[in-house]
């Protein structure tokens, strides 16, 4: 991972940097879904994260779901069209994993894609995610430190 003004930012997802949303192309069009660092970071610790059901249809921009900490609730867009095909069952009691490890075992959710091959390219990835990531916190005066 990379560090970015004390914020992990790993250089092989992609990223919704204004959302603080990562997606993980897990193949055949199946992609993970989570909050990143940042915004883990912003939420402070999460007490509730609450998914739409495996099957529900999203747009990019609907939210995949919603998390709460003790100073914030809010959506949790999807950065891509697709459908919902799993959710992520330890959410439920361990709301938390958000917080201690939001690329790994906090993952939110997976969707089958619709059109991943044209949305892909509108989110950054590699060095250059990592850039962008850094220009923005930057301007936002956020660190994760």
């Amino acid at each position: 991972m990379t560090d970015v003004r004390g914020c992990n930012i790993p250089a092989e997802l992609y990223y919704w940097i204004e959302k603080h949303v990562w997606a993980r192309d897990d193949g055949d069009d199946v992609i993970t879904l989570g909050i990143t660092d940042v915004a883990q970071h912003l939420a402070n610790r999460v007490v509730a994260v609450t998914t739409k059901k495996v099957g529900k249809v999203l747009e990019r921009g609907q939210s995949a779901a919603t998390v709460e900490s003790g100073k914030w609730v809010g959506p949790v867009p999807t950065p891509v069209n697709g459908e919902v095909i799993e959710v992520n069952p330890r959410l439920a009691s361990e709301p938390t994993l958000v917080n201690d490890d939001p690329y790994g075992e906090g993952w939110i959710l997976r969707l089958k894609a619709s059109v991943w091959s044209v949305q892909r390219p509108e989110l950054p990835t590699g060095a250059h995610a990592i850039e962008e990531y850094r220009v923005f916190l930057e301007a936002q005066g956020i660190s994760c430190g």
